[in-house]
């Protein structure tokens, strides 16, 4: 089938057709369905409505808080299933701590409730609808124990109830929860203006970017010469993403279903999010000594070059490293030292070379891991990984 592919993102889009793959620049000064008529009006000609596939990830994802009884499995196990949903910005609230919490200013698109196994005491109560009237949220969704279901559907209006995602083995069951925040996303995608508009050109659904990579995941031999378990790093403007295999996973309760997980680091972007990847370096104790051995010096944070986009580009494969790594366990741990393969994509794959690559990751392996060997490293150049994920969704 003739078909033309075009994925939007925050800093760029790109389009796959007649066997051939071109990224663009966006231009923020129009909006996005201009900006792709604009650059690739007469290749849009070329094809039918029933032709074009859309996905994309400009509309910056929902924004959800997270309220949970405990950190290791409530919290953990509802922040695993709304970033496998392809949702990107998260804030998290341990119940214990509701009374003294400020609620967040911002407008949150869904409020996550969850907590306990289904036969425990009741763990929620009038704190947490004191709380909530001081939220400005546009959905509410609980997944928590069935001993507090009854109280929170009579006291919280229009709050959407699903089937508990702890089960009574602590095991996480996650379907219910992902299809509720994949519809919640997908009605986010249309509901934005400049990606309605993009139905003017396509009659096929517009999908979410990480989901159509999720779904390429188990197919990437297809592609590459890989082997499990491996691990995806996305680098982009306003967020860096991981998609792993969840046997490099310690905590065994947390597996989902589909066998790779995703995590993103919303302040490790290389444009949108700049400053907070240049903060986030700056406080890690071993970015002085790598900038020493990448031979530039710290100078290179401050400025706008393409020498210092490499630098940050590097920095970015580092820092996601870092914290998924034994020495941060900050929301996932990963056995990185099982580690078998590294496939890099996103806007990293057009200006890295093999060798930036390559010296980044020996410097992580042998500084951080006491390692010498390291994984097969894979850049997907041709942006390929969405294309699949794309054929994998609409059928080749």
């Amino acid at each position: 089938m003739k078909k033309l592919q075009i994925d939007i993102g925050s800093t760029y889009f790109k389009t796959s057709a007649n066997g051939q793959t071109n990224q663009y620049f966006r231009n923020f000064d129009i909006d996005i369905y201009d900006d792709v008529l604009d650059k690739c009006g007469e290749l849009i000609k070329e094809f039918n409505k029933d032709e074009i596939f859309i996905c994309s990830s400009a509309n910056g994802g929902l924004s959800t808080l997270i309220i949970g009884i405990t950190s290791l499995f409530s919290i953990k196990y509802a922040t695993n299933i709304a970033f496998n949903s392809g949702i990107n910005i998260i804030d998290t609230l341990l119940y214990s701590k509701i009374k003294e919490s400020q609620p967040p200013k911002e407008l949150i698109d869904v409020v996550i409730i969850a907590g306990g196994i289904d036969e425990v005491k009741p763990k929620f109560d009038n704190n947490l609808l004191e709380y909530l009237k001081e939220v400005n949220y546009q959905n509410i969704v609980y997944v928590g124990n069935k001993t507090d279901a009854n109280f929170i559907k009579e006291n919280i209006p229009n709050i959407v109830t699903l089937p508990n995602i702890i089960d009574n083995k602590l095991q996480v069951v996650e379907e219910h929860l992902r299809e509720y925040l994949t519809n919640l996303y997908q009605a986010d995608i249309v509901g934005k203006e400049d990606i309605k508009r993009l139905y003017n050109i396509t009659n096929n659904q517009i999908y979410s970017t990480p989901f159509i990579v999720n779904n390429a995941l188990p197919h990437l031999n297809k592609l590459f010469e890989i082997t499990d378990p491996f691990l995806v790093i996305d680098i982009g403007g306003a967020t860096t993403d991981i998609h792993y295999s969840t046997d490099l996973v310690e905590n065994k309760n947390i597996i989902t279903q589909s066998g790779y997980d995703r995590l993103v680091f919303k302040k490790l972007g290389v444009f949108k999010s700049r400053e907070s990847l240049v903060f986030i370096a700056k406080n890690n104790e071993f970015v002085y000594e790598l900038l020493d051995y990448l031979g530039v010096n710290e100078n290179i944070l401050e400025e706008y070059s393409d020498k210092a986009t490499i630098t940050l580009m590097q920095l970015a494969i580092f820092l996601v490293l870092y914290q998924v790594s034994k020495s941060h366990n900050d929301y996932v741990t990963l056995k990185l030292e099982i580690l078998k393969s590294i496939v890099l994509t996103g806007g990293i794959s057009k200006v890295l070379s093999d060798e930036d690559i390559d010296r980044i990751i020996r410097f992580f392996y042998k500084k951080i891991l006491n390692f010498t060997q390291i994984p097969t490293i894979i850049t997907d150049r041709n942006y390929e990984i969405w294309t699949l994920g794309m054929e994998e969704i609409h059928g080749k």
